[in-house]
């Protein structure tokens, strides 16, 4: 934003010098008609290129922008589904062994570089929660469920994280927690 501030204000101080000299110019030449017309022709080329490079500009920083945000939201959601299909896994498994745990290790890194501060909450809680059921790595239906009701409410703020457009978040969390199967 600094750089286009500054293209901003050199593109504005060269066309108000520029303007400036072709005024002049034009008044000298009132003896000639044809070259006052040249003048204004010189003086409407330079406005109309100052006015699309700024525009243009401006689409560029406007596109990289977009750009950026689609490869996070990607990047996001690419993330949270390998969450969610390694928790499947286990929980297809019923246990949580050394090589689950190192995975799941690395995936807490890998979220917690883009996730926002809701969901890396409710992750906390979710681990906290998987860590406490699987010391024995057996995971029965129970404790599955209890998982996966974990899993629900991180679900949700991901939801959230992804899309911004939830104003009731507790609701949604209420349809999805009501979701979950018990056995």
């Amino acid at each position: 934003m600094k750089n286009s501030s500054k293209y901003l204000l050199i593109s504005f101080a060269t066309f108000i010098c520029g303007y400036v000299f072709l005024r002049l110019a034009y008044y000298e030449s009132v003896k000639i008609p044809f070259v006052q017309e040249v003048v204004l022709i010189v003086l409407g080329t330079i406005a109309t290129v100052a006015i699309t490079a700024a525009l243009i500009s401006k689409q560029s920083e406007i596109e990289l922008e977009k750009e950026q945000r689609v490869k996070i939201f990607d990047l996001k959601s690419e993330l949270y589904l390998e969450l969610i299909n390694h928790i499947e896994l286990v929980i297809g498994k019923g246990k949580l062994d050394k090589k689950d745990r190192l995975h799941l290790e690395f995936l807490t890194h890998k979220i917690s570089v883009v996730a926002d501060k809701d969901v890396l909450k409710e992750y906390s809680s979710f681990i906290d929660t998987l860590n406490k059921i699987s010391c024995d790595t057996v995971i029965t239906a129970f404790e599955s469920d209890e998982i996966s009701l974990k899993l629900a409410k991180v679900c949700v703020r991901i939801r959230y994280d992804l899309i911004h457009q939830e104003n009731n978040i507790s609701h949604v969390e209420e349809l999805l927690t009501r979701n979950i199967v018990k056995f």
